[in-house]
């Protein structure tokens, strides 16, 4: 295969020059000659604004060698998002390629903290903008064929880390994504309207989401996200480490999340559904959870198993133009259906939660789902956390062990719910289910948190069955 090292196309490793158009130049030279390796010598910084890869290309970073992104935010001229350019700007792009590589154990730097404000104490403050927020994405492909990331390190993303829209067949293993914790928006592996997705045998911690299945209104034309496997991952997450939605105007289905360990974590398994498409057909199995409370500018309350369905909060002229349908301020939710959680660890603040509008939740199963609750941290509990819904935002009652509204045809069985030595007043039942119907539960094992309250709370519901 032919090689093609970026320092012959003029690049120069001083950490101080702006790369992109030797970069692009070694990149476009590759693939218009058959394809091969762009090499990225080792030992070297890189610096570069934005440039795009091209079809049959191993982008090749050798260890130490590094590409970081130029700190000088009005190069980034090219919105994540179409003609939304409240969401950020594109880094390392490109459209419409097939058998693209990124690989070798170095590094792309999105040097996030640059653009960020001040330091704050539970996170970065967010710069002001006109109408063009220019935080660079670190990678957005869009409509990629044949997608390989495999080893590479990945750091610091000032918005969105790999933000796959409208991609199919991709494989992405072994890399490590080092985002910020304090930088809000740094999501690690987005797949937005991309099918055939397959995740294995990394490691994320970010600021924002972790893993994060979508479809955006703006790409509406790559259709559903579906066929997403995801094994073998450890994730830590100062918001939610798995997240489905909350954007999903299509369809998220066909999901399996399998052996994955989740670490201090705000959330750690969420499917947050917001917009008028269907989340169906989703498994998670064989997690370690361990959650923990942040500030309240995170997403988040500490549950381990987060599922809802609310539609969104009213926008404005400029939501009606991307947030929801073309010229609308206000939106529908869709339902959430056939999800399954099976052999699940949890230890936490806080516990399970299922919810959302009358009828749009139904055949949840929980299948040896074993939760610790007990309080760790000097946050304040006692809320589950609906943001960002037409509803109350932050909703504070009793922490129950399973916490379920508005749902129907849900089991639990061979759970158990304990509570560790630290207990709060706000700690109540093991289980409290209301407003739902057809509700089994088969072995389960606990005990509330305190005599006071019973093990099981059920108020308004039709079909409870208890083994």
């Amino acid at each position: 295969m032919a090689l093609y090292d970026i320092t012959d196309f003029g690049a120069i490793g001083d950490g101080l020059t702006d790369n992109a158009p030797a970069i692009q130049k070694t990149i476009n030279s590759c693939s218009e000659n058959g394809g091969g390796t762009v090499l990225v010598p080792s030992g070297k910084v890189f610096m570069a604004g934005p440039f795009d890869l091209k079809s049959n290309i191993n982008l090749y970073l050798e260890g130490n060698a590094k590409i970081l992104a130029n700190p000088d935010e009005m190069v980034y001229t090219k919105s994540a998002f179409k003609a939304n350019y409240g969401e950020g700007s594109i880094w390392i792009g490109g459209e419409n390629a097939t058998n693209v590589t990124i690989s070798g154990t170095g590094t792309l730097d999105g040097n996030g903290v640059a653009f960020m404000g001040p330091e704050e104490k539970a996170a970065y403050a967010l710069k002001t903008f006109d109408t063009f927020d220019r935080r660079p994405h670190l990678f957005t492909p869009v409509n990629f064929k044949n997608l390989v990331i495999r080893d590479v390190t990945f750091k610091d993303s000032a918005y969105w880390c790999i933000h796959l829209v409208g991609c199919n067949d991709v494989t992405i293993d072994g890399i490590k994504i080092y985002n910020n914790l304090k930088i809000r928006n740094s999501d690690g592996i987005d797949p937005d309207h991309s099918k055939n997705v397959r995740i294995s045998n990394c490691y994320i911690e970010s600021g924002d989401d972790c893993i994060c299945p979508k479809t955006r209104r703006e790409y509406e034309e790559f259709g559903p996200t579906e066929n997403i496997t995801v094994t073998n991952c450890i994730m830590k997450s100062t918001s939610c480490s798995i997240k489905l939605g909350s954007e999903n105007m299509d369809a998220i289905r066909n999901v399996l999340f399998s052996n994955c360990i989740i670490r201090s974590s705000n959330r750690a398994i969420g499917i947050q559904n917001r917009d008028e498409g269907i989340v169906e057909n989703v498994m998670f199995e064989n997690i370690i959870i361990e959650g923990r409370l942040f500030d309240d500018v995170w997403w988040g309350k500490a549950e381990p198993i987060y599922v809802t369905a609310y539609k969104r909060q009213p926008g404005n002229a400029r939501d009606a133009n991307w947030r929801f349908a073309k010229g609308q301020t206000t939106g529908k939710v869709g339902p959430v259906r056939n999800i399954t959680f099976t052999n699940i660890q949890a230890k936490s603040e806080n516990g399970v939660f299922v919810g959302g509008e009358k009828g749009r939740i139904s055949q949840i199963r929980f299948n040896q789902v074993h939760l610790e609750i007990e309080k760790t941290t000097k946050y304040q509990g006692g809320t589950y956390d609906l943001r960002p819904s037409d509803t109350i935002g932050l909703k504070r009652t009793l922490t129950s062990g399973f916490h379920i509204e508005e749902a129907k045809n849900i089991t639990l069985k061979d759970c158990s719910v304990n509570w560790g030595q630290a207990k709060e007043s706000y700690f109540g039942h093991a289980i409290a289910v209301s407003d739902s119907e057809n509700i089994l539960i088969d072995g389960f094992q606990g005990t509330s948190a305190f005599p006071e309250y019973d093990v099981t709370l059920f108020k308004n519901c039709l079909g409870i069955e208890i083994k």
